[in-house]
């Protein structure tokens, strides 16, 4: 399983795309329909989730079902931090990704020391631990959630409108994605896969492995708490719903879906996954009869997932 860079074409198509998504809020308001720029958001910001997963997944290897942790954790800590009067997003997001990749880090340092089914099983443990701790903070809302006050401020400038709310989130998945574009080529990135394809010839060469995947990992639960962050704002409310293991599921069918291991597999499955509930809930409410089939078809046919049918090149 590799690490897919996208091709040149795919390239171009991406920033045709970053421009559509530029121009749509504006599209939508002057065609009356401003409730779909929410929605929009809303899909940007479980792409920027599932990307973080992607990254801990497809490019380091590591099968985790416990990420919604640093997700639900991401919007918790933003909730916390707005409501002790932190609501300056310079401020508020940085420390609520150090929050959050502190939380992965901890986690981590003992689940990496296991294989396999193992780490399945303790990443899961640890996330049902964490969620179970909010569920049980009456401080923080317990089962109902910790609302916040109003959403974060960027410079200055108030985030409350749907559309500039909207560019942050856009602008937050972008770098995100330049980000990890990037990474795949450092030495890091390079270090990370090969220890995917091959870990006992690199400890053999001498890099601490261990080391190269704790960060891998902290990384990753860094990124999905600024994505939890970000839902919180998005919503007004820190709900334990995020937290739960069934959240970990969804996350991981999105980037199934998408493509394990292709740079933009966490946005084409989110993307996929979130119009399709949106339509298919209108029609039924057993609309994961055909996300079930959805999934079927894929496995069978495209088991790289839709964003690798496309091409794409090993990192």
């Amino acid at each position: 399983m590799g690490f897919y860079q996208p091709a040149p074409y795919q390239k171009a198509a991406a920033r045709l795309l970053l421009a559509a998504l530029v121009a749509l809020p504006f599209a939508l308001e002057a065609a009356g329909q401003g409730f779909y720029i929410g929605l929009v958001s809303r899909i940007m910001i479980f792409a920027l989730a599932a990307t973080s997963l992607n990254l801990v997944l497809g490019f380091g290897g590591l099968f985790s079902l416990g990420h919604a942790a640093f997700f639900g954790a991401g919007a918790y800590a933003s909730a916390i931090l707005m409501a002790a009067g932190v609501g300056e997003a310079f401020v508020a997001w940085p420390a609520v990704m150090a929050a959050a990749g502190l939380l992965a880090l901890a986690v981590g340092a003992i689940s990496l020391r296991t294989r396999g089914v193992y780490f399945i099983m303790i990443t899961l443990a640890f996330a049902q631990m964490v969620y179970y701790l909010f569920v049980s903070a009456r401080a923080w809302g317990g089962d109902d959630g910790l609302p916040l006050a109003g959403r974060a401020s960027l410079a200055g400038l108030g985030l409350g409108g749907d559309r500039a709310f909207y560019f942050v989130v856009l602008g937050c998945l972008a770098l995100t994605l330049f980000g990890l574009g990037r990474l795949a080529q450092a030495r890091f990135g390079r270090v990370v896969q090969a220890i995917r394809e091959n870990e006992a010839r690199m400890e053999a060469l001498g890099y601490p492995v261990f080391r190269y995947r704790l960060a891998c990992f902290a990384l990753g639960g860094a990124l999905a708490g600024l994505a939890g962050a970000l839902l919180a704002n998005l919503t007004g409310l820190a709900s334990p719903s995020l937290l739960q293991w069934t959240q970990s599921g969804t996350l991981l069918v999105m980037v199934i879906i998408g493509g394990v291991g292709t740079l933009y597999g966490g946005v084409v499955g989110a993307v996929v996954l979130l119009l399709l509930e949106e339509a298919l809930a209108g029609l039924t409410l057993h609309w994961h009869i055909g996300l079930g089939g959805l999934l079927l078809v894929i496995v069978l046919f495209a088991p790289r997932g839709i964003a690798a049918l496309f091409g794409g090149r090993r990192g």
